[in-house]
């Protein structure tokens, strides 16, 4: 085998995404390891890229923002971006009106009679006193049959057919716990989210993840399937013919050559525009559940905030099927996690266990969808865990 890499690394990491990058970060600074890092796509940070588009900071994949209550993810990623506090509101459309998502009490004002919506709200308090939040599940089945008459209006107008569009299946298809990501507010708190920390990197989540990959120790290439270079022998994963420690972050089917078949996952496609208007919605995102093909519509000059004048940037996002060889839908995004699919990624995690010198993490190695912040805190944790040893 021809040698394209000739410098000598001691150990390969495939993918710039978070867990790459802050695996590779580790091991070169804590370690003194001499790093290879490879990514396919032609940039680096994975699904937190973002760019300037005539100025306007976009983020490729879809909106983010980091959030957490772990005082030690927070003080990670603050030594390589200052982290601006920023906290994300959002609309979804129920009925033709913008309301709060998560749903709170503002959301029932604006759905229901004044004298209905204060019964209403008086009976969730009742119902569940002393909670800020409840799973719509648990609405659905309240012996209390306002609470369940809302709750039903809410899964019809929003949970079941947003979930529709979203993975493509019916909400009893689909892993409670992806429901139970956005829950009911019992209050009239209008924040998509309520952690101790919120924010978005000063010049971007690009940049940030740059910082993270900038060691000496560290050689970071773009533009290079790595599978291309490994081969699986005898429980050994090698490198070029090198027996060496691997980090990979990517599908676990396609190392194994889709020996079992492929995991399936939901993709994206975006259809963006420049508008010259200062603002084109309320809210930085807004969710169309019913009607629309797309799921929502993200403005970016809103996320971050950017004063750019009287001009605006917008994304429509469109939930498919992921196909690798499509031209639309050929990125994997979110697994999807019903039965059938963690039985097919447990043969595939079966046979990734045997191999010795391989360590595979990140939301595709792992087959879950992890928050901004559960990724850093699992890589942390398993990076200690592997240096213990």
């Amino acid at each position: 085998m021809n040698k394209r890499f000739k410098q000598d690394f001691d150990m390969v990491v495939v993918g710039s995404g978070f867990s790459g990058s802050i695996m590779a970060r580790l091991f070169a600074e804590q370690q003194n390891k001499k790093i290879l890092l490879l990514e396919k796509r032609n940039h680096f940070g994975g699904n937190m890229f973002d760019y300037k588009d005539d100025g306007i900071l976009v983020q490729k994949y879809g909106p983010h923002t980091f959030h957490t209550n772990k005082e030690h993810v927070y003080e990670f990623l603050s030594r390589f971006a200052n982290l601006i506090p920023y906290r994300l509101t959002y609309r979804a459309v129920l009925k033709g009106v913008p309301v709060p998502c998560p749903f709170n009490f503002d959301t029932i004002h604006l759905l229901y009679p004044p004298k209905d919506a204060d019964i209403l709200i008086q009976a969730l308090k009742d119902t569940y006193k002393d909670r800020e939040m409840v799973p719509i599940y648990e609405l659905l089945d309240s012996e209390n049959q306002l609470v369940k008459d809302y709750a039903n209006l809410l899964f019809e107008e929003d949970f079941r057919p947003y979930t529709s569009k979203q993975w493509g299946k019916h909400p009893n298809e689909v892993d409670q716990s992806i429901l139970k990501r956005v829950p009911i507010i019992l209050n009239h708190r209008d924040t998509y989210f309520n952690d101790k920390y919120e924010a978005q990197p000063e010049h971007g989540f690009t940049q940030m993840m740059l910082e993270i990959i900038n060691h000496p120790n560290i050689t970071a290439i773009k533009d290079v399937d790595a599978l291309s270079y490994l081969e699986i022998r005898n429980s050994k994963l090698y490198f070029e013919g090198r027996e060496l420690p691997i980090v990979y972050t990517g599908p676990l089917d396609s190392l194994f050559e889709y020996q079992y078949g492929r995991l399936p996952y939901r993709s994206l496609h975006f259809e963006t525009q420049h508008l010259p208007v200062k603002h084109f919605q309320e809210t930085a995102i807004v969710a169309y559940p019913k009607d629309e093909e797309y799921t929502r519509i993200t403005e970016y000059t809103k996320l971050p905030i950017q004063d750019v004048g009287d001009r605006t940037f917008i994304a429509y996002e469109y939930p498919l099927a992921y196909d690798p060889e499509a031209v639309k839908g050929n990125e994997p995004f979110y697994p999807i996690l019903t039965v059938d699919n963690q039985a097919l990624y447990a043969q595939y995690k079966t046979k990734a266990d045997e191999i010795e010198n391989l360590i595979y993490c990140g939301r595709l190695a792992d087959y879950r969808y992890y928050n901004m912040d559960e990724v850093i805190d699992h890589i942390l944790k398993l990076y200690e865990s592997l240096t213990s040893k």
